[in-house]
Protein backbone atom coordinates (compact mmCIF):
# COMPACT_ATOMS: atom_id res chain seq x y z
CA UNK A 1 0.00 0.00 0.00
CA UNK A 2 1.29 3.62 -1.21
CA UNK A 3 -0.30 6.42 0.39
CA UNK A 4 0.21 10.04 -0.31
CA UNK A 5 -0.07 13.32 1.57
CA UNK A 6 0.85 16.92 0.60
CA UNK A 7 4.25 17.46 -1.31
CA UNK A 8 3.39 14.13 -2.91
CA UNK A 9 5.16 12.55 0.02
CA UNK A 10 4.79 8.57 -0.49
CA UNK A 11 3.88 6.30 2.33
CA UNK A 12 5.65 2.68 2.98
CA UNK A 13 5.17 -0.03 0.61
CA UNK A 14 4.62 -2.47 4.20
CA UNK A 15 3.98 -1.70 7.79
CA UNK A 16 7.20 -0.58 10.07
CA UNK A 17 6.94 -1.45 13.03
CA UNK A 18 8.67 0.31 16.14
CA UNK A 19 11.28 -2.60 16.36
CA UNK A 20 12.34 -6.03 14.50
CA UNK A 21 13.60 -8.98 16.56
CA UNK A 22 17.28 -9.87 16.19
CA UNK A 23 17.79 -13.32 14.91
CA UNK A 24 20.30 -16.07 13.90
CA UNK A 25 20.93 -17.63 10.56
CA UNK A 26 18.85 -20.53 10.68
CA UNK A 27 22.02 -22.91 9.25
CA UNK A 28 23.34 -21.23 12.25
CA UNK A 29 20.80 -22.16 14.85
CA UNK A 30 20.54 -25.81 13.14
CA UNK A 31 23.90 -26.72 14.81
CA UNK A 32 23.06 -25.85 18.24
CA UNK A 33 19.72 -27.34 17.81
CA UNK A 34 21.34 -30.71 16.49
CA UNK A 35 23.35 -30.79 19.40
CA UNK A 36 20.56 -30.54 21.88
CA UNK A 37 18.42 -33.38 20.10
CA UNK A 38 21.46 -35.39 20.42
CA UNK A 39 22.29 -34.44 24.13
CA UNK A 40 18.37 -35.15 24.34
CA UNK A 41 19.05 -32.24 27.64
CA UNK A 42 16.46 -29.71 26.31
CA UNK A 43 15.79 -27.49 29.61
CA UNK A 44 16.96 -27.90 33.87
CA UNK A 45 20.51 -25.73 33.19
CA UNK A 46 21.29 -27.64 30.60
CA UNK A 47 25.20 -26.94 28.77
CA UNK A 48 24.13 -23.98 27.17
CA UNK A 49 22.10 -22.15 29.76
CA UNK A 50 25.53 -22.67 32.05
CA UNK A 51 27.53 -21.19 28.98
CA UNK A 52 25.55 -18.40 28.57
CA UNK A 53 25.34 -17.17 31.87
CA UNK A 54 28.89 -17.29 32.29
CA UNK A 55 29.02 -15.29 29.35
CA UNK A 56 26.66 -12.65 30.28
CA UNK A 57 28.22 -12.30 33.67
CA UNK A 58 31.57 -11.13 31.77
CA UNK A 59 30.12 -8.72 29.49
CA UNK A 60 27.69 -7.56 32.51
CA UNK A 61 31.08 -7.82 34.88
CA UNK A 62 27.79 -8.49 36.97
CA UNK A 63 29.37 -10.55 40.42
CA UNK A 64 26.76 -13.06 39.27
CA UNK A 65 24.20 -13.99 36.81
CA UNK A 66 20.78 -15.87 37.19
CA UNK A 67 19.36 -16.65 33.67
CA UNK A 68 15.46 -17.08 33.42
CA UNK A 69 12.62 -17.75 31.43
CA UNK A 70 11.82 -14.15 30.78
CA UNK A 71 12.14 -11.05 32.83
CA UNK A 72 8.60 -10.36 34.50
CA UNK A 73 9.49 -13.95 36.13
CA UNK A 74 12.97 -12.98 36.80
CA UNK A 75 11.69 -9.56 38.32
CA UNK A 76 9.05 -11.47 40.34
CA UNK A 77 12.04 -13.87 42.17
CA UNK A 78 14.40 -10.77 42.66
CA UNK A 79 11.29 -8.90 45.22
CA UNK A 80 11.23 -12.10 46.81
CA UNK A 81 14.45 -13.05 47.21
CA UNK A 82 15.10 -9.00 49.17
CA UNK A 83 13.06 -10.68 51.64
CA UNK A 84 10.92 -7.77 52.02
CA UNK A 85 8.33 -7.58 54.72
CA UNK A 86 5.03 -8.74 53.27
CA UNK A 87 2.31 -5.94 53.01
CA UNK A 88 5.33 -3.27 53.30
CA UNK A 89 5.65 -0.65 50.47
CA UNK A 90 7.79 -0.40 47.15
CA UNK A 91 8.69 3.23 45.76
CA UNK A 92 8.18 2.93 42.51
CA UNK A 93 7.46 4.92 39.01
CA UNK A 94 4.48 4.63 37.15
CA UNK A 95 6.25 5.58 34.07
CA UNK A 96 6.82 1.98 33.14
CA UNK A 97 5.55 -1.58 31.83
CA UNK A 98 2.63 -2.92 33.70
CA UNK A 99 4.90 -6.25 34.73
CA UNK A 100 6.70 -3.82 37.07
CA UNK A 101 4.25 -3.14 39.58
CA UNK A 102 2.63 -6.21 38.75
CA UNK A 103 5.22 -7.96 40.25
CA UNK A 104 4.99 -5.99 43.70
CA UNK A 105 1.85 -7.07 43.63
CA UNK A 106 2.38 -10.64 43.00
CA UNK A 107 4.66 -10.34 45.93
CA UNK A 108 2.20 -9.54 48.39
CA UNK A 109 3.47 -6.03 48.40
CA UNK A 110 2.01 -2.02 48.23
CA UNK A 111 3.22 -0.37 44.93
CA UNK A 112 3.31 2.95 45.79
CA UNK A 113 4.11 5.69 43.04
CA UNK A 114 6.12 8.95 42.74
CA UNK A 115 6.67 11.25 40.02
CA UNK A 116 9.67 11.20 37.77
CA UNK A 117 12.23 13.74 36.53
CA UNK A 118 10.65 16.01 33.85
CA UNK A 119 14.00 15.42 31.93
CA UNK A 120 15.18 11.84 32.08
CA UNK A 121 12.04 10.31 33.34
CA UNK A 122 13.04 8.21 35.80
CA UNK A 123 12.47 8.45 39.69
CA UNK A 124 12.65 11.94 40.77
CA UNK A 125 14.53 11.49 43.77
CA UNK A 126 12.71 14.13 45.80
CA UNK A 127 9.48 12.48 45.30
CA UNK A 128 10.89 9.34 46.16
CA UNK A 129 11.95 11.02 49.77
CA UNK A 130 8.62 12.25 50.26
CA UNK A 131 6.87 8.69 49.71
CA UNK A 132 9.02 7.31 52.18
CA UNK A 133 7.23 5.89 55.16
CA UNK A 134 8.37 3.89 57.90
CA UNK A 135 6.17 0.94 56.18
CA UNK A 136 8.61 1.60 52.78
CA UNK A 137 10.72 -1.57 52.04
CA UNK A 138 12.46 -0.74 48.91
CA UNK A 139 12.29 1.28 46.28
CA UNK A 140 12.08 -0.39 42.60
CA UNK A 141 13.47 1.86 39.73
CA UNK A 142 12.71 1.89 36.36
CA UNK A 143 15.98 2.60 33.96
CA UNK A 144 13.81 4.01 30.94
CA UNK A 145 14.56 3.74 27.42
CA UNK A 146 18.16 3.10 29.06
CA UNK A 147 18.45 6.17 30.74
CA UNK A 148 19.60 5.46 34.29
CA UNK A 149 18.31 6.69 37.23
CA UNK A 150 19.58 9.22 39.49
CA UNK A 151 21.45 6.10 40.83
CA UNK A 152 23.49 8.14 43.79
CA UNK A 153 20.92 10.18 44.89
CA UNK A 154 18.78 7.17 45.27
CA UNK A 155 21.71 5.12 46.76
CA UNK A 156 21.57 7.90 49.31
CA UNK A 157 18.38 7.54 50.19
CA UNK A 158 18.02 4.45 50.73
CA UNK A 159 21.25 4.28 52.93
CA UNK A 160 19.64 6.62 55.08
CA UNK A 161 15.98 4.75 55.80
CA UNK A 162 17.75 1.35 55.45
CA UNK A 163 15.96 0.54 51.86
CA UNK A 164 16.70 -2.63 49.32
CA UNK A 165 17.06 -1.30 45.96
CA UNK A 166 16.37 -2.94 42.62
CA UNK A 167 16.54 -1.68 38.77
CA UNK A 168 14.32 -2.78 36.29
CA UNK A 169 17.14 -2.81 33.55
CA UNK A 170 14.66 -4.20 30.63
CA UNK A 171 16.05 -1.51 28.83
CA UNK A 172 19.54 -0.64 29.67
CA UNK A 173 21.37 -3.80 28.39
CA UNK A 174 25.53 -3.05 28.74
CA UNK A 175 24.87 1.01 29.78
CA UNK A 176 27.58 2.17 31.25
CA UNK A 177 27.78 5.03 33.89
CA UNK A 178 30.44 6.74 33.64
CA UNK A 179 32.30 3.45 32.85
CA UNK A 180 30.66 1.60 35.57
CA UNK A 181 28.07 -1.60 33.97
CA UNK A 182 24.60 -0.25 35.50
CA UNK A 183 24.76 -3.76 37.21
CA UNK A 184 27.35 -2.53 39.91
CA UNK A 185 24.16 -0.26 41.35
CA UNK A 186 21.48 -1.72 43.94
CA UNK A 187 21.17 -5.08 45.20
CA UNK A 188 19.87 -6.51 42.20
CA UNK A 189 19.10 -5.23 38.48
CA UNK A 190 17.02 -7.18 35.99
CA UNK A 191 17.40 -7.54 32.00
CA UNK A 192 14.75 -8.26 29.66
CA UNK A 193 16.13 -10.94 26.51
CA UNK A 194 11.96 -10.55 24.68
CA UNK A 195 12.07 -10.08 21.45
CA UNK A 196 11.52 -6.77 21.73
CA UNK A 197 15.26 -5.76 23.31
CA UNK A 198 18.13 -5.18 21.25
CA UNK A 199 19.57 -8.23 22.80
CA UNK A 200 16.75 -10.86 22.88
CA UNK A 201 16.31 -14.95 23.32
CA UNK A 202 12.80 -14.62 22.22
CA UNK A 203 11.53 -15.06 25.35
CA UNK A 204 13.92 -14.64 28.57
CA UNK A 205 15.84 -12.68 31.56
CA UNK A 206 18.50 -12.48 33.89
CA UNK A 207 19.20 -10.94 37.52
CA UNK A 208 22.33 -9.71 37.80
CA UNK A 209 24.18 -8.97 41.65
CA UNK A 210 27.34 -8.25 43.11
CA UNK A 211 26.75 -10.41 46.54
CA UNK A 212 27.01 -13.44 45.88
CA UNK A 213 24.51 -14.51 48.69
CA UNK A 214 21.71 -13.70 46.26
CA UNK A 215 22.93 -16.90 43.61
CA UNK A 216 21.51 -19.96 46.22
CA UNK A 217 18.21 -18.13 46.96
CA UNK A 218 17.90 -16.93 43.51
CA UNK A 219 18.69 -20.86 42.21
CA UNK A 220 15.87 -22.04 44.10
CA UNK A 221 13.47 -19.91 43.31
CA UNK A 222 13.26 -20.25 40.19
CA UNK A 223 13.91 -24.12 40.45
CA UNK A 224 10.60 -24.61 42.65
CA UNK A 225 12.89 -24.50 45.85
CA UNK A 226 14.05 -27.78 44.73
CA UNK A 227 17.95 -27.88 46.60
CA UNK A 228 18.53 -31.59 45.53
CA UNK A 229 16.30 -34.90 44.73
CA UNK A 230 15.19 -35.16 48.28
CA UNK A 231 14.97 -31.39 49.68
CA UNK A 232 12.68 -28.35 48.82
CA UNK A 233 13.80 -25.28 51.13
CA UNK A 234 11.80 -22.52 49.32
CA UNK A 235 8.32 -21.43 47.55
CA UNK A 236 9.53 -21.43 43.97
CA UNK A 237 8.70 -21.62 40.56
CA UNK A 238 9.20 -22.36 37.25
CA UNK A 239 11.81 -19.21 36.14
CA UNK A 240 14.32 -21.73 34.08
CA UNK A 241 15.40 -20.71 30.65
CA UNK A 242 15.46 -23.86 28.07
CA UNK A 243 18.18 -25.11 25.84
CA UNK A 244 17.12 -23.73 22.81
CA UNK A 245 16.07 -19.89 24.31
CA UNK A 246 19.84 -20.19 25.71
CA UNK A 247 21.47 -21.36 22.01
CA UNK A 248 19.77 -18.16 20.53
CA UNK A 249 21.18 -15.85 23.38
CA UNK A 250 24.30 -17.45 22.52
CA UNK A 251 23.87 -16.39 18.90
CA UNK A 252 22.75 -13.21 19.18
CA UNK A 253 25.78 -12.21 21.70
CA UNK A 254 28.39 -12.47 18.41
CA UNK A 255 25.55 -10.32 16.54
CA UNK A 256 23.99 -7.50 18.78
CA UNK A 257 27.28 -5.39 18.26
CA UNK A 258 26.97 -5.62 14.61
CA UNK A 259 23.16 -4.44 15.65
CA UNK A 260 24.20 -1.49 17.52
CA UNK A 261 26.04 0.13 14.89
CA UNK A 262 23.68 -0.39 12.35
CA UNK A 263 21.41 1.48 14.55
CA UNK A 264 23.85 4.40 15.64
CA UNK A 265 23.06 4.85 11.28
CA UNK A 266 19.81 5.75 11.84
CA UNK A 267 19.95 7.53 14.88
CA UNK A 268 22.44 9.87 12.99
CA UNK A 269 20.06 10.48 10.32
CA UNK A 270 17.13 11.07 12.85
CA UNK A 271 18.81 13.07 15.06
CA UNK A 272 20.35 15.59 11.80
CA UNK A 273 16.65 16.02 10.32
CA UNK A 274 14.56 15.65 13.79
CA UNK A 275 16.40 18.39 15.23
CA UNK A 276 15.76 20.63 13.22
CA UNK A 277 12.22 20.48 13.34
CA UNK A 278 10.48 22.87 15.58
CA UNK A 279 7.89 20.74 18.44
CA UNK A 280 9.91 18.07 18.28
CA UNK A 281 12.90 17.12 21.63
CA UNK A 282 14.98 14.03 20.98
CA UNK A 283 15.38 12.30 24.08
CA UNK A 284 19.08 11.78 24.93
CA UNK A 285 21.29 9.94 27.09
CA UNK A 286 22.35 12.61 30.03
CA UNK A 287 26.28 13.10 29.50
CA UNK A 288 28.80 10.15 30.68
CA UNK A 289 26.21 7.38 30.05
CA UNK A 290 26.53 4.96 27.13
CA UNK A 291 23.38 4.37 24.80
CA UNK A 292 21.86 0.56 24.87
CA UNK A 293 20.16 2.18 22.00
CA UNK A 294 16.75 -0.06 22.70
CA UNK A 295 14.55 2.49 21.63
CA UNK A 296 14.35 6.49 19.89
CA UNK A 297 12.08 8.25 21.34
CA UNK A 298 10.89 12.09 21.01
CA UNK A 299 8.91 14.42 22.70
CA UNK A 300 6.17 16.52 20.85
CA UNK A 301 5.26 19.54 22.03
CA UNK A 302 1.69 19.72 20.99
CA UNK A 303 1.49 23.70 20.69
CA UNK A 304 4.91 24.46 18.28
CA UNK A 305 4.80 21.46 15.98
CA UNK A 306 0.61 21.81 15.36
CA UNK A 307 -0.33 18.66 16.28
CA UNK A 308 -0.93 16.42 19.43
CA UNK A 309 1.67 13.09 20.25
CA UNK A 310 -1.57 11.48 19.43
CA UNK A 311 -2.49 12.59 15.98
CA UNK A 312 1.20 12.50 15.22
CA UNK A 313 0.79 8.81 16.09
CA UNK A 314 -2.44 7.64 14.40
CA UNK A 315 -1.15 9.89 11.07
CA UNK A 316 1.46 7.75 10.77
CA UNK A 317 -0.21 4.59 11.28
CA UNK A 318 -1.84 5.50 7.91
CA UNK A 319 1.19 5.68 5.62
CA UNK A 320 2.65 2.20 7.34
CA UNK A 321 4.36 3.82 10.50
CA UNK A 322 3.45 2.36 13.59
CA UNK A 323 4.86 4.07 16.46
CA UNK A 324 4.36 3.52 20.15
CA UNK A 325 3.08 5.61 22.74
CA UNK A 326 5.60 4.33 25.48
CA UNK A 327 4.25 4.71 28.60
CA UNK A 328 1.10 5.61 27.78
CA UNK A 329 -1.36 5.14 29.76
CA UNK A 330 0.43 5.86 33.12
CA UNK A 331 0.28 2.41 35.22
CA UNK A 332 -1.55 4.85 37.52
CA UNK A 333 -4.23 4.84 35.47
CA UNK A 334 -4.80 1.08 35.05
CA UNK A 335 -7.86 -0.69 37.00
CA UNK A 336 -5.45 -2.40 39.95
CA UNK A 337 -4.05 0.86 40.70
CA UNK A 338 -6.15 3.56 39.91
CA UNK A 339 -7.78 4.12 43.79
CA UNK A 340 -4.50 4.04 45.03
CA UNK A 341 -3.63 7.06 46.61
CA UNK A 342 -0.28 7.54 45.30
CA UNK A 343 -1.78 7.50 42.45
CA UNK A 344 -3.60 10.74 42.28
CA UNK A 345 -2.60 12.84 39.06
CA UNK A 346 -1.97 15.96 41.74
CA UNK A 347 1.40 13.74 42.82
CA UNK A 348 2.49 12.93 39.52
CA UNK A 349 2.66 16.14 37.30
CA UNK A 350 5.44 15.71 35.19
CA UNK A 351 4.28 11.54 34.59
CA UNK A 352 1.23 13.02 33.75
CA UNK A 353 2.38 15.33 31.14
CA UNK A 354 5.16 13.13 29.67
CA UNK A 355 2.72 10.68 29.17
CA UNK A 356 1.07 12.57 26.39
CA UNK A 357 4.66 14.09 24.53
CA UNK A 358 6.60 10.61 23.84
CA UNK A 359 6.59 8.60 21.04
CA UNK A 360 9.04 5.80 19.93
CA UNK A 361 10.17 5.80 16.47
CA UNK A 362 10.71 2.44 14.75
CA UNK A 363 14.21 2.12 15.44
CA UNK A 364 15.94 -1.53 14.43
CA UNK A 365 18.73 -2.36 12.41
CA UNK A 366 17.65 -3.42 9.02
CA UNK A 367 15.11 -0.84 9.08
CA UNK A 368 17.53 0.60 6.97
CA UNK A 369 18.39 4.45 6.15
CA UNK A 370 16.13 4.79 3.16
CA UNK A 371 13.57 3.77 4.94
CA UNK A 372 14.42 5.94 8.22
CA UNK A 373 14.82 9.08 5.89
CA UNK A 374 11.46 8.52 4.49
CA UNK A 375 10.20 8.10 8.00
CA UNK A 376 11.42 11.58 8.82
CA UNK A 377 10.09 13.03 5.10
CA UNK A 378 6.58 11.64 6.51
CA UNK A 379 6.95 13.26 9.56
CA UNK A 380 7.94 16.99 8.47
CA UNK A 381 4.61 16.88 5.95
CA UNK A 382 2.30 15.78 8.33
CA UNK A 383 3.68 19.15 10.81
CA UNK A 384 2.98 20.56 7.79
Amino acid sequence: MITKIRDNIQGLSHPVYVTSPLLPSLRDLAGYLKAIWKSKWVTNHGTFHGELETKLRILLDAGGISLFNNGAIALLAALRALDLPVGSEVITTPFTFPATPHCITWNRLKPVFCDIHPESMTLDPKSIEKAVSPNTSAILGVHVYGIPCDVVKIQQIADRHNLKILYDAAHAFTTEVSGKPISHFGHISMFSFHATKLYNTIEGGCLAYSDPCYKNKIYYLRNFGIKNEDEVVDVGLNGKMNEIQAAIGLLNLNLFQKEKEKRLRIRSIYDAELDQIEGITIVKMPEGVTDSLQYYVIRINERLFGCSRNELYDRLKQFNVYSRKYFYPLCTEYEPYKDLPSSRPEYLPNANRIKNEVLCLPFYGDLGEKTARQIVKIIKAIRN
